[in-house]
């Protein structure tokens, strides 16, 4: 129930929208209910009627099927549409309030949710989970209440007719009732558990698809047929287990609501043998049966439409419900100027408390526009450092502090807003250059947007493309080179003119003349900013201000590129391997 408690929020600015279709629906299934009465007077009052002639009994036939043809042919058919049109656009409608705010909260989410999270299951959770819910409002909302508002009304026309003939259609209500309760609560669990094994089947579907190129140069698709198949298995597994129990239930409810037809025939037939009931009525309530025990087995569908939906509720809201690890703290000040002093104190770090930390202890004064570059083995904590700079994730220990302030205390995407980061492999969207260029500064002029190319020495490469600036990069940037989607990526760190620039191993995949460019580019985008350089080739950095060895989390050497060489350290080793690799 607390579900559906927390979806009625998103259902509530929809009442009257609500409100009303399910008047328009009352309205469109209570013209149906006529026919009985039709069949009942045209038996009853004018074929079994003795005092009539032909012509009269004509007359009057001819009458009520004109009447009953206006009803249905004039007046039904635009409430049918308008039913129909106001329930799918509220349902649609709320649909897209729950998917903005899910979008919001997935841009909340942080680093340490995605890097435990597959994205196909994220993707699962907003595009079908949400999708699903939709049937509560149209089945749960609208439809559900119409077929109880159609059984009371049809009971109360039926009782009016005959008490006893009534009672007898409605004796297996209480098992309809009964079975309902049994099968159908089972059913949610089932559901869920299918769900979570159709989201593992996109998730996994998600990876390889993007992973293709692997696949095929690995020339392993044998076994990713079978890994592929494991999980489809399992997921074939979940929903037969699903649809068993879902034929069981329906075989029983189905079953139930058979029979009462036939008690009601075989009575209503005595009934009349023995003129204790006039045909009419017996022709009336067989048609009422069927109004009736339709809308019961309406409702066997609702309830298991109702069962998937609660269960894809249930998995909307425990998304919703996952925790940020990064969030504003309360009184968080918006960031407006920025020096570029960035200190380190006694700053340790762990990305899961259950592991070992992989900083130590840092310290760290980083002056106004002065260049730090960080070096060392893989995996010894440099990355982690400029993660930090950017509240990708907050410390475990210690602080970071800006102009003197800890971090913490400004609203993360002020904070964000200074620093341009520069990365070894940068994210493009499949959209065009110049949109991508955009995302440094969406409101910079087309003029502003070249300049920023030209600065990244990218603009000559990308007028020679098919549509200039309008060409389409294609998913990931897959349509540029490595070292294009490099200079589109500094383009819009140029466009965005921040105080502080992270550049985070920005050339080390790159061929010599493309880190050529690039490394010039970057020359003139650092200058007069604070920067700080992961570096993996060791002759891109020797410019620098200051270079920070880092090993195993910890601060080893800092100096000049000439104090560490003297020096004879880490570094020295390091920059010796490396000239003898070239």
């Amino acid at each position: 129930m607390g579900s559906i408690k927390r979806y009625l929020h998103f259902v509530k600015p929809y009442k009257w929208q609500i409100i009303g279709t399910v008047l328009i629906g009352l309205l469109k299934f209570a013209i149906p209910l006529l026919l009985p009465l039709l069949s009942k007077y045209i038996v009853d009052d004018i074929i079994g009627n003795g005092d009539l002639s032909k012509a009269v009994k004509s007359e009057r036939l001819l009458w009520a099927m004109g009447i009953m043809l206006f009803i249905f042919v004039a007046i039904r058919p635009p409430i049918e549409y308008y039913r129909q049109y106001f329930a799918q656009w509220t349902g649609t409608k709320i649909l897209y309030d729950i998917r903005n705010d899910l979008f919001t909260h997935i841009q909340k989410l942080s680093f340490k949710y995605y890097s435990n999270t597959r994205v196909g299951e994220v993707i699962s959770r907003m595009i079908t989970d949400v999708e699903q819910t939709k049937n509560f409002v149209i089945t749960g909302l609208m439809n559900l209440w119409l077929d109880i508002a159609t059984i009371i009304i049809v009971i109360a026309i039926m009782f009016k007719m005959d008490v006893k003939l009534t009672i007898v259609s409605i004796i297996m209500l209480p098992f309809y009732a009964f079975s309902i309760k049994h099968f159908f609560g089972k059913l949610r669990t089932y559901t869920r558990v299918r769900s979570q094994a159709l989201a593992d089947v996109q998730s996994h579907l998600h990876e390889r698809v993007s992973g293709m190129s692997v696949i095929k140069s690995f020339a392993i698709e044998d076994r990713e047929q079978e890994l592929f198949a494991q999980q489809n298995k399992n997921f074939l597994d979940k929903a037969l287990k699903h649809t068993s129990w879902n034929a069981k239930s329906f075989a029983v409810v189905n079953t139930i609501t058979d029979i009462a037809p036939l008690l009601v025939i075989g009575f209503a037939g005595y009934q009349v043998i023995h003129d204790q009931l006039s045909l009419g009525t017996m022709v009336a309530f067989v048609g009422f049966i069927d109004r009736l025990y339709n809308p019961l087995r309406r409702l066997v569908n609702s309830s298991t439409t109702m069962t998937q939906t609660l269960a894809s509720m249930d998995r909307v809201f425990e998304f919703i419900d996952e925790k940020y690890d990064i969030d504003d703290e309360p009184g968080a000040k918006e960031l407006k100027h920025v020096n570029g002093h960035i200190t380190f104190e006694d700053v340790s770090f762990a990305y899961d408390e259950s592991e070992a930390p992989v900083l130590k202890h840092i310290n760290l004064d980083v002056l106004p526009g002065e260049t730090i570059a960080l070096v060392g083995m893989s995996g010894g904590g440099k990355s982690s450092i400029v993660s930090l700079i950017s509240r990708f994730y907050d410390v475990t220990e210690g602080r970071v502090l800006l102009d003197g302030s800890d971090i913490r205390n400004y609203k993360v995407r002020s904070l964000r807003d200074k620093i341009g980061m520069v990365l070894q492999d940068n994210i493009l969207f499949s959209e065009s250059v110049k949109a991508n260029i955009l995302m440094g500064r969406p409101d910079a002029s087309d003029e502003e947007v070249v300049e920023a190319a030209k600065a990244a020495n990218a603009h000559d490469f990308i007028i020679g493309l098919k549509e200039g600036y309008e060409t389409k990069v294609g998913e990931r940037g897959v349509k540029l080179s490595g070292g294009q989607k490099q200079r589109v990526a500094i383009a819009r760190v140029f466009l965005k003119n921040p105080p502080i620039l992270v550049l985070d191993e920005a050339t080390s995949a790159l061929d010599l003349e493309s880190e050529h460019y690039i490394q010039e580019a970057l020359d003139i985008l650092a200058n007069n900013r604070t920067t700080i350089i992961v570096a993996h080739r060791l002759s891109t950095i020797t410019h620098a201000d200051r270079i920070v060895h880092i090993d195993n989390g910890e601060i080893t050497e800092i100096g000049t590129h000439e104090e560490l060489m003297k020096k004879q350290g880490h570094y020295y080793g390091l920059f010796q391997v490396q000239q003898l690799d070239s």
